[in-house]
């Protein structure tokens, strides 16, 4: 892929020198040929051909912190037996998992 933007910006310095020693060019125009011939499409090209690569880099740093989780309620207190009667718990299963319940709005 590389091989191919290398040689794409060597046409166009090409034809911005071409222009810039041109009867009737000048070095803005050789600069401008340049910028939005060469650098501007390249760098999308770039982009666009990294993106599998950026996704698999992120996904690759995030697999040990998902593996911390999936491994997480394995290392939790299991002293405290699970509620099978039925009935809605009074306390939480884990002693370091808190109730939740809905606030009472008085009017």
């Amino acid at each position: 892929m590389y091989l191919i933007v290398i040689a794409w910006l060597y046409v166009t310095l090409l034809m911005a020198l071409a222009e810039a020693f041109s009867t009737q060019g000048s070095v803005l125009g050789a600069i401008i040929t340049f910028v939005f011939y060469g650098l501007l499409p390249m760098a999308l090209v770039v982009y666009l051909m990294g993106t599998p690569l950026r996704y698999k880099a992120r996904n690759k740093a995030h697999q040990p912190a998902q593996e911390e989780v999936v491994m997480a309620p394995a290392n939790i207190d299991s002293s405290v037996e699970p509620d099978a009667s039925g009935h809605s718990p009074g306390l939480s299963e884990a002693a370091t998992v808190t109730a939740v319940r809905k606030e009472q709005v008085r009017l």
